[in-house]
């Protein structure tokens, strides 16, 4: 056997045994080799480590859905006239919120009331149902005939209270009771004055009636009633 062969072996058990060092010896708990194209075993995955797994809780659907008048129990009482008034209007129109529309319901009391002060009438038009209009506007002109004025400051509302509802045909009508505090006197011509007090904040209880079509496009409401509480 020449030089060169006992060369060539001996190299090539060197690079066997260095081959053998790296890459481990078969011990029967090696992973079998991945196959793409193998369908997923079914089941939860094996834990790893410390990690835990928990089966899932599936939610029924009961638990997670939401009553469609749970806005208006909270804002009347379930079981009477009002509630169920306000379930007949949210069941004619799905778009109509309790929320929204006592908000709305106040900010048409502020502008209604300094409206009126400052006789606009092309406001009050908007605002008011043409009954309830034509009140307000004949209690202008007569205010206009004697040369009065209104001096009116409107400081804010303290409470604003759904007291009934009820659906009429299509027509869905809300009464609200409004305690609101205002700084009112009528003035007469030469300044004097002739009914109120300018410098006094009141505090005034009405009772509004607000009005709407709930199959119109047109999502305003109109005031179309209104009282004072005594």
């Amino acid at each position: 056997m020449g030089f060169g062969t006992i060369f060539f072996i001996v190299v090539a058990a060197i690079v066997l045994y260095q081959l053998r060092s790296v890459l481990g010896r078969r011990t029967g708990n090696e992973r079998p080799p991945f196959d793409p194209y193998s369908r997923p075993t079914e089941g939860p995955a094996p834990a790893q480590g410390n990690v835990v797994t928990l089966p899932s809780r599936r939610v029924n659907a009961d638990e997670t859905a939401v009553s469609p008048y749970e806005a208006i129990d909270k804002a009347t009482v379930p079981g009477t006239p009002a509630n169920e008034g306000l379930r007949r209007i949210k069941d004619a129109d799905p778009s109509f919120e309790v929320a929204t529309f006592v908000e709305g319901a106040k900010t048409a009391y502020e502008m209604i009331v300094t409206a009126f002060a400052d006789g606009d009438r092309k406001l009050l038009q908007n605002l008011l149902s043409p009954e309830v209009y034509q009140g307000f506007d004949a209690s202008i002109s007569q205010r206009e005939a004697r040369g009065e004025r209104l001096q009116s400051s409107f400081v804010g509302i303290n409470d604003a209270t759904i007291t009934g509802a009820e659906l009429k045909d299509r027509e869905a009508l809300v009464t609200m009771r409004i305690v609101s505090q205002l700084i009112s006197a009528t003035l007469k011509a030469d300044g004097t004055v002739a009914d109120g007090d300018p410098e006094t904040v009141v505090e005034v209880i009405d009772v509004w009636t607000f009005a709407r079509d709930t199959r119109s496009r047109d999502p305003n409401w109109r005031l179309v009633e209104t009282e004072s509480e005594d």
